[in-house]
C-alpha cells in the first residue's frame, strides 16, 4: 500500500497521515460531486479496478497514462495499460 510505504519514510505518525489522506479524499469527492462525477474513490490494485470499472460502466474506451518506462522495465514490472488493453472487455 502506497500510504504505508510513505509512513515508513516520514516522521509524521501513521494516524496523522491517514487523517490527512481522508481529508484529501473528502475534498476530492466534493469537487467531483460538484462537477457531476461519480464513482470517485475505489480501493484496490489499479489493474483490477480499471478493468472492473470498464465492465461496470460498459465503457467503450479506457484512457490511461504512462510512467514512460522503457521496453525492458515495462516487460519486467508490467504495465497497467497493457494489462487493461488485453483483459478489459
Amino acid at each position: 500500500m502506497k500510504l504505508l510505504s510513505l509512513c515508513r519514510r516520514s516522521s509524521t505518525p501513521v494516524a496523522d497521515l491517514k487523517k490527512i489522506a481522508l481529508r484529501v479524499v473528502d475534498k476530492a469527492k466534493k469537487i467531483c460531486v460538484s462537477k457531476l462525477v461519480t464513482d470517485v474513490v475505489v480501493a484496490g490494485g489499479a489493474r483490477d479496478v480499471f478493468c472492473k470499472a470498464v465492465e461496470r460502466h460498459k465503457a467503450s474506451i479506457l484512457v490511461s497514462g504512462s510512467h514512460g518506462y522503457g521496453v525492458i522495465k515495462r516487460a519486467v514490472l508490467g504495465s497497467v495499460s497493457d494489462y487493461c488493453a488485453h483483459r478489459a472487455h
